[in-house]
């Protein structure tokens, strides 16, 4: 099978360690196992990151993943869990410490992944490596994916200083890390979306019971001027979210004649619809075992996303 020029491709969510689930996906999106990995003789997958931590198969799922992309059947970006995989064993050599500090939470929230690693300690720098080969945003001429948010500005301004197109590097990892940068704004926009402080000391418990004091945004609706119309999270949170106007800016501009951009992050839930005419979010919360679905869009060159184009399968993984 070769697909070397591909006009059409299959924009897959996050997938969180469930590799069972991801291969009945590429199933059904009609790949076939040949030669090393998963091929489509017309396609491409495009992978929007969080490949680790949660599920049961951590080292599967980057298996199945790398050898499409260096087999050239696939894309991917990186992800927030993958960048936090990195700065969690990377030394700030300011600060001391790691650039992602040990604390109970944080490693609460990686166990899945730091356990794969102790089973297979040999496989742990090389893992990382390819982490640090993920793009942090793709851009394909005429559609684009990100993990949560493409903020232009912040692009232009890391392509600018690093002179690279969405890759990581060492001198970025750090910047990224200490919030004193501007490139911790940055990347926090692509990798883990824009978020605004909840009014008045205000809190609520996200899908794995963390309580947070701010919220994620609809940061391209410019139509949702309230906190409750623009937060994106869990519907059982609506509750502590109050509709007063948003004191501050919340959006980072993407308009309707720009390539339609695939996302993932948001832990979607319900039927999968698109966000905007051009723009989709992939990822329906597959580590919610209850209600977890892996979902595709595929993408055929249309300028206006049409949510018959999902393709989702449930979680299989106990």
């Amino acid at each position: 099978m070769t697909n070397k020029n591909p006009t059409s491709y299959d924009f897959i969510g996050d997938i969180h360690g469930c590799h069972d689930t991801l291969v009945s996906l590429l199933q059904a999106l009609d790949y076939q196992y040949s030669d090393g990995c998963y091929r489509h003789e017309r396609r491409q997958a495009v992978f929007v990151g969080d490949f680790v931590d949660r599920g049961p198969h951590q080292i599967e799922v980057i298996d199945t993943v790398r050898a499409m992309v260096d087999a050239g059947q696939a894309h991917a970006v990186m992800g927030n869990h993958e960048f936090n995989a990195i700065a969690y064993v990377t030394e700030d050599k300011k600060y001391g410490g790691y650039l992602r500090a040990h604390t109970e939470r944080n490693e609460r929230n990686h166990w899945a992944f730091l356990e794969a690693m102790q089973a297979s300690p040999e496989r742990y720098d090389e893992l990382l490596e390819w982490f640090m080969t993920l793009p942090l945003w793709l851009d394909l001429g005429d559609v684009r994916a990100v993990h949560a948010c493409w903020d232009r500005d912040g692009i232009a301004f890391l392509k600018e200083k690093y002179a690279t197109d969405g890759l990581m590097t060492e001198a970025l990892l750090h910047a990224a890390s200490d919030p004193e940068n501007p490139e911790f704004e940055i990347v926090e926009n692509l990798l883990k979306g824009k978020t605004i402080k909840l009014a008045d000391g205000l809190s609520y418990q996200d899908s794995v019971g963390v309580t947070r004091h701010y919220m994620r945004v609809r940061w391209w609706d410019a139509d949702a001027t309230t906190y409750k119309a623009a937060f994106i999270g869990p519907p059982a949170a609506l509750s502590h979210i109050e509709d007063d106007p948003i004191d501050g800016d919340h959006l980072i501009e993407y308009g309707h004649n720009e390539p339609p951009l695939f996302i993932g992050h948001y832990w979607m839930q319900g039927k999968p619809t698109p966000l905007s005419p051009n723009i989709a979010c992939v990822d329906y919360s597959i580590a919610r075992r209850e209600i977890g679905k892996l979902c595709a869009y595929r993408w055929d060159g249309e300028t206006e996303l049409d949510a018959q184009k999902f393709v989702c399968v449930p979680r299989l993984e106990p």
